[in-house]
């Protein structure tokens, strides 16, 4: 432990500690931009800096270790002008039309210049020109960016994909596509942790919202939502509502209220994806096709844009089930369709997802298997969030709705596709029913979710088979996976891999919270809501049980095969 002074108040810390840091336990606040722990500590935007007795230069606290003795002013009047000069030095060169940006009343460099009374605009403006392709799902706006590195940092550190570079020198320096390439010419997964770790509106989803309502106002339209598992734990969180608040029924009715003709629950496609993907690794698993290598997971779009272009010899290995989402837009355009008696044209889907990737995946050309597009349109939880505050919806006052049905059923299993070793818990359940006949304990293969370090691996043994399970999280992890597999120094039977650090509950299409990393407590919603509940196996969904009655015959058929399988090899990059 170290002693010091901040603001002549006496303070311990542990040695090591940064000035920051130490400062932010003793509930003393030092505004910063480019700040992200563990991850960009470098200094660059000098927002933070502090003055040090004794010191004639200021320093930044992120990156600057408090000392035995040091006495620490973080808001002298030398701090603080060269702070405030910092902030509007940035602003001279930052598009600064908050009232047409995403991240209004949700930005950092906007908080911190009004925290610091900034007022006016000293400085000639230099603001970069906009030009990216508006098409693809994740737009970078250069006239907002402050170079503070968080995208780089985040991308190469915890993502380990290296998409962004500082670019240029001088005044003109930024951050660009590495290579000064176009963002379609990179490995670029669309994964979207830059855009929740960027603090301003430099990195954002393409906006979908005006599709929507463009289809919620045409009569010819039937409109019906969908709704992701990790959706429900988070969609409440910038409209001012507890956990208990934003469940899913109150989230049905909000949906009701926009104008969907039916709201469905992606829940259901969940565990019709774990009938599929369950039954197609028993296969191969009984046929020996696992010796080499294992059977991946296949729902996150994420990891197999990775792996497509990462490790392209491991892509046969993926199942070939459709991820929950392109499932259940293949079924509403088809047993849905045929129960309303109105062409699938007539329909149009619009998938809620915590993913900024799934907007890529519902382009994909090969999804398309009921004769007409099976999702017309992802929007992301932030989207979700602005539809709702456009229409005026006071969310507090709504009763709470059920799902439609008979697509509104879901059970546990289908609600911990959300979050990190969820899918492999689901699957698992599934597969012991289908090898024994009989149940499992539901908590049986908890195992999976003790995830510490690089990769979690396991062991189960069903009806005297012992199957060796690996799950990761996270594309830098995934990364040194696929290496040891690929290579043949760990041989798993089954692997279930996302995108995202902990899976679809820290996804891309999240809510921004700053200085949050909510994935984990977004996740224990899920394990919760699946505890709590009676049905907790995939397989004992009865609306699971009447779609393969009535319209699909049986697991890895030929209709459903048609329907719900895809060729991963085939997907446009």
């Amino acid at each position: 432990m170290v002693k010091a002074k901040i603001n002549g108040k006496e303070i311990q810390v542990p040695e090591g500690t940064t000035i920051l840091e130490a400062a932010k336990l003793n509930h003393i606040t030092i505004p910063h931009l480019c700040y992200l722990k563990e991850v960009n500590e470098i200094g660059a935007c000098r927002v933070c800096v502090v003055e040090i007795a004794g010191l004639d230069r200021l320093v930044s606290s992120c990156n600057t270790v408090v000392q035995e003795g040091m006495e620490i002013l973080t808001n002298s009047p030398k701090a603080r002008q060269a702070r405030k000069v910092n902030v509007e030095l940035i602003l001279s060169q930052h598009h600064a039309r908050c009232v047409e940006c995403v991240r209004s009343g949700n930005c950092e460099l906007q908080k911190v210049a009004n925290d610091l009374n900034v007022k006016d605009f000293p400085y000639h403006e230099d603001i970069p020109e906009f030009d990216w392709d508006k098409s693809f799902p994740l737009i970078r706006n250069d006239s907002k960016c402050i170079k503070c590195m968080r995208c780089v940092q985040v991308c190469d550190n915890i993502q380990c994909m290296h998409v962004w570079d500082i670019a240029k020198t001088g005044r003109r320096t930024t951050v660009d596509v590495r290579g000064g390439k176009d963002i379609r010419d990179v490995n670029c997964t669309v994964c979207g942790q830059c855009i929740t770790h960027c603090p301003v509106g430099a990195l954002t989803a393409r906006d979908d919202t005006q599709k929507v309502l463009d289809a919620l106002a045409d009569p010819d339209k039937i409109v019906i939502a969908s709704v992701a598992p990790a959706v429900r734990t988070s969609w409440g969180e910038k409209l001012g509502l507890t956990h208990e608040e934003a469940n899913q029924n109150r989230l049905v009715s909000a949906l009701r209220e926009i104008g969907f003709d039916y709201v469905f629950d992606t829940d259901f496609s969940a565990d019709l994806t774990i009938m599929e993907e369950g039954s197609e690794f028993i296969d191969r698993l009984t046929k020996g096709e696992l010796k080499e290598y294992p059977m991946f997971t296949s729902c996150c779009p994420g990891w197999v844009r990775f792996i497509k272009m990462e490790f392209p010899e491991l892509v046969p290995q993926l199942s070939s089930a459709k991820s929950p989402q392109q499932m259940f837009g293949a079924i509403i355009k088809s047993w849905y369709a045929q129960i309303l008696g109105v062409p699938a044209d007539k329909i149009y889907n619009v998938s809620f997802m915590p993913c900024t990737a799934k907007k890529y995946e519902c382009d994909v050309s090969c999804m398309d298997s009921s004769g007409a597009r099976d999702i017309d349109v992802v929007l992301t939880v932030r989207e979700l969030d602005r539809l709702i505050k456009s229409e005026g919806i006071d969310v507090k006052a709504l009763d709470e709705a059920e799902f439609d049905m008979p697509l509104g059923v879901a059970s546990g299993a289908g609600h911990i596709f959300g979050t990190t070793g969820g899918v492999m818990e689901a699957a698992l359940r599934t597969a012991y029913n289908l090898v024994t006949g009989k149940n499992p304990d539901p908590d049986a293969f908890r195992d999976v979710r003790d995830y510490n370090g690089v990769w979690k691996e396991t062991k189960f043994e069903i009806n005297g088979i012992e199957l060796k399970i690996a799950v990761a999280h996270g594309l830098g992890n995934i990364r040194k996976l696929c290496e040891a597999i690929r290579d043949k120094k760990v041989h798993y039977d089954f692997v279930e891999c996302m995108a995202c650090p902990t899976g679809c509950a820290g996804g891309g299409g999240q809510p921004i919270c700053e200085g949050e990393e909510l994935g984990q407590s977004r996740g224990s919603i899920l394990l919760n809501l699946d505890k709590s509940m009676k049905l907790r196996f995939s397989h004992e969904n009865p609306s699971i049980v009447q779609c393969y009655k009535e319209y699909l015959g049986k697991p890895l058929g030929e209709k459903s095969h048609h329907l719900l399988h895809t060729d991963q090899s085939k997907w446009e990059l």
